[in-house]
């Protein structure tokens, strides 16, 4: 993936209720010259730590990266797998989004994986910010839950909605890496929790990214694993079905599990986002 820059620095800001949220922002070494930013969202039970190979590849193209930890993951603060409400996470991405946008005087791409694929997906088309344009990387756009799930559901919603029980994420399919998955399992910042009202925000975003996705008219890039055990990526297929032909561009990798860019072939997945990216950047 080329030259890697070490340029980063921690952030910490304080979110309208004050909890604490965590970010880092990666830059290109001085000197090359910058042609964008993006910022990155993660998914469910990881933070953003994890994507540091992904900051430095958008580095190489010249590209400033700010990644953040959703409150109740990684480094922010709030209870683990737990929101307050349904727009506690979206008053969160635009508090981090705005403020890395002042920062560098410019309106960036949004990048999110899994969960963070779903929040990029509501933010982007319910329009919280200008954004350059998106990149949702196998998005968690479409949650079935079986009957018996959907009951403890209802009743935790009712009774106890901060209750958090294991989220079920089966990391053997992360990756087909063994490395990949055994660094996720000896992660401490990764957690197996997720509340009834976590799932309940998840559901409710689902609903408003889908019901709003013929709406959008930005560049969209979806890079879908063919083999998720993770999310149904039927869901990726409804929402690209609704967005405008001539923006979107959607890549599907038949073999991979859940974390394409940390798949053993992930070089593939890489080449097709820096094509998109360069395709962006010279037309604009």
């Amino acid at each position: 993936m080329g030259r890697i820059s070490v340029q980063s620095q921690e952030r910490e800001l304080k979110a309208a209720d004050g909890t604490a949220l965590f970010a880092i922002d990666w830059r290109p070494d001085p000197g090359q010259p910058v042609h964008g930013s993006i910022v990155l969202m993660h998914g469910l039970g990881e933070h953003c730590g994890r994507y540091e190979h992904v900051a430095r590849f958008f580095n190489d193209l010249g590209i400033t990266v700010r990644a953040y930890d959703h409150r109740g993951h990684g480094r922010s603060g709030g209870k683990r797998g737990d929101v307050p409400d349904n727009e506690a996470m979206m008053t969160d991405a635009k508090l981090v989004f705005d403020d890395f946008a002042r920062q560098i005087g410019d309106t960036p791409f949004l990048l999110g994986h899994s969960m963070g694929g779903l929040i990029a997906a509501r933010f982007a088309t319910e329009n919280r910010s200008p954004i350059r344009a998106l990149i949702l990387s196998s998005p968690a756009l479409k949650i079935a839950l079986a009957p018996a799930q959907n009951f403890l559901f209802k009743v935790l919603s009712s009774i106890a909605p901060s209750l958090t029980l294991p989220n079920g994420l089966d990391k053997r399919y992360l990756s087909h890496s063994q490395a990949v998955v055994d660094a996720y399992a000896k992660d401490p910042l990764v957690h197996g929790k997720i509340s009834a009202r976590l799932l309940g925000c998840l559901i409710h975003s689902v609903g408003v990214a889908q019901a709003k996705a013929s709406g959008f008219k930005l560049p969209t890039l979806m890079v879908v694993a063919g083999d998720d055990h993770i999310v149904d990526a039927a869901g990726s297929q409804t929402f690209y079905q609704q967005l405008s032909a001539d923006l979107t561009t959607f890549r599907a990798y038949p073999h991979m599990y859940h974390e394409v860019f940390n798949e053993v072939d992930a070089d593939t997945v890489f080449a097709d986002v820096r094509d998109w990216m360069q395709a962006r950047l010279q037309s604009t």
